[in-house]
């Protein structure tokens, strides 16, 4: 065969249906997310901590619901008509955002309600749309060509991050706009953000909808992503048709876990067993936050009782080790779309050569690093491999957790001597997203691909559920420490408008009357500064220094546990 046309034919056309399709899903939701708190707070009114936990409890319920889309797809509707379903949901979700922000002029309430509803819809469109794009990348290729595959997914991943480049660009240009000479924002432009996100979602669905019977297929030519009751033997690798048995009694104490412990989580977080608040952020914090640590537990218990013997236990506690430590890096590393974006909007000087950026963009700089990185941190880990000395999977986790406590040091320190009217450098915040890019490329593909490593075949997917739980975890912890942010400058100055130093408030150097209570109430100014484990957050530095702490800790924990756990792994690397 000519070598022109050899090389044309390397990767399959499907390839690039589905990185496509994929790419204008990360378009949609990463243009949405960099829009979402803000939305909150300038247009819906919402309290800036009740917008982070609301983020975080968000974000953690789009990494639980593909558990339910993957089982829904694999037994009853294939791959294929979950993500038409998947897709079609997430831009009506979008368009709904759409009509939430051009309507809450008119009816504040009403503007809320189709905000839960697009949130509610963009959950579930997330969880049938995203574990089965990924799925059917590697059945594209025959069985003899599976070594394509690390490419495959580069290639995907890289239209991972266009995508998620191209939101985070156009969705904040468009939505997120303040006026030139004052500096004001205009709260009624986030509604072509969202528009943006919806069209972008029509367009990846319409795409695939039309090219996947001609692209998207075995190298045989029969459909990939059918429906599950026409699979032929040819689909499954050998020996894959076990299937994992849990014992009626497993099954129960499972039950039992999860209740005892979703009212345990509750207590802990809301200090209530009933259901007394129903204050928007006690109900997440109280609801949705209890319901994914109780599941992860739960889940776990359950896998366990199932293992058959001792090596396959030790692989098992491994992924259970490591999904607890990655729950420290999201919650820090996702502060992106909440405290950070509130501190890119309120206390950083955004001028670059001149052109001031939109705070919600800020958040682009973790996407275009990972383009610029990602093949060089693979060849980086290529080179040490040769040469035997690649580090070990959880002591890169280890690297990838404490790169995330020195993006945060960093920035504590230079935040320390701003006071409440210093502007940030956006230089620094560049740097934090630089930093926390490597600690990405140390530690998100390296999970992925370590539980497909260890898993037992016949519940790997259950355990991938356990991994994306962590992830979800982590994310709804972000939301809890999201919303410890301390008063910035913006709060000061608003305060100073109702004739009151907002510093002597949060000393506790003043009382308010019932009148300035009130005006504070309608500004969302704080009362009181926030707390953690006991601990009062004054100032900014000290809530940066949460994260360098938790993560600090988790990192130092992590490398010294993983000569051990290299030992568990039994030989897997």
């Amino acid at each position: 065969m000519d070598t022109a046309v050899q090389s044309k034919t390397k990767h399959p056309k499907g390839l690039w249906v589905l990185f496509g399709t994929e790419m204008w899903e990360r378009f949609n939701f990463y243009g949405m997310r960099a829009l979402l708190t803000l939305f909150m707070v300038n247009s819906l009114l919402i309290r800036e901590a009740d917008a982070a936990i609301i983020y975080g409890g968000f974000l953690a319920l789009c990494y639980l619901t593909p558990l339910l889309g993957g089982f829904i797809a694999d037994k009853y509707i294939g791959n294929r008509n979950a993500i038409l379903i998947g897709g079609s949901l997430m831009a009506i979700g979008q368009f709904l955002l759409f009509i939430s922000a051009s309507t809450f002029s008119g009816s504040l309430d009403s503007a809320k309600m189709f905000m839960w509803l697009a949130l509610f819809i963009i959950i579930f469109g997330n969880g049938f749309f995203k574990p089965n794009i990924s799925s059917m990348v590697g059945s594209l290729y025959p069985k003899q060509e599976k070594s394509k595959l690390d490419s495959a997914f580069t290639i995907f991943y890289m239209g991972i991050n266009i995508g998620a480049f191209l939101g985070q660009f156009i969705c904040p240009y468009v939505g997120d706009v303040k006026d030139a000479t004052t500096g004001v924002r205009d709260i009624f432009a986030f509604k072509w953000g969202f528009l943006a996100a919806s069209i972008a979602m029509v367009i990846g669905t319409v795409t695939f909808f039309i090219l996947k019977n001609k692209y998207v297929v075995t190298p045989e030519g029969r459909p990939i992503g059918g429906l599950p009751k026409n699979n032929t033997s040819e689909d499954f690798e050998e020996g894959e048709t076990q299937t994992a048995k849990f014992s009626g009694t497993s099954l129960g104490i499972t039950g039992g876990i999860f209740v005892v412990l979703f009212f345990a989580f509750r207590y802990l977080l809301v200090g209530e067993f009933g259901f007394k608040a129903v204050e928007m952020g006690q109900l997440i914090k109280g609801i949705i936050y209890p319901f994914i640590y109780a599941a992860g537990i739960s889940l776990a218990f359950l896998i366990m009782s199932s293992a058959e013997n001792k090596i396959e236990k030790q692989r098992i506690w491994v992924i259970y080790i490591v999904s607890f430590f990655i729950i420290f890096f999201w919650a820090a590393f996702e502060q992106a779309g909440s405290s950070l974006t509130f501190i890119a909007d309120n206390q950083t000087d955004r001028n670059i050569f001149g052109w001031n950026m939109p705070p919600s963009m800020v958040q682009i700089f973790n996407g275009i690093f990972v383009v610029l990185l990602a093949v060089p941190f693979s060849l980086c880990w290529d080179k040490l491999r040769a040469k035997g000395k690649e580090p070990v999977s959880p002591m890169k986790q280890a690297m990838g957790l404490a790169l995330i406590a020195l993006s945060y040091f960093i920035i504590a320190h230079n935040v320390k001597d701003l006071g409440n009217s210093g502007l940030l450098a956006i230089k620094w915040l560049m740097l934090l997203y630089f930093i926390q890019t490597c600690g990405e490329l140390c530690l998100s593909p390296i999970g992925l691909s370590l539980v497909g490593k260890l898993a037992p075949k016949r519940f790997a997917s259950l355990l991938y559920g356990v991994f994306f739980i962590s992830n979800a975890a982590g994310y709804a912890l972000a939301g809890s420490l999201g919303a410890l942010i301390p008063a910035t400058g913006d709060k000061f100055s608003k305060a100073q408008e109702i004739g009151v130093n907002l510093q002597d408030v949060l000393d506790k150097k003043v009382t308010l009357n019932p009148e300035q209570v009130a005006a504070f109430e309608k500004a969302q100014l704080p009362l009181e500064n926030p707390t953690f484990v006991g601990f009062e957050i004054h100032n900014l530095f000290e809530f940066f220094m949460v994260f360098v702490v938790l993560c600090g800790i988790a990192a130092v924990i992590l490398a010294l546990i993983s000569p051990i756990l290299k030992k568990m792994m039994h030989g897997v690397n």
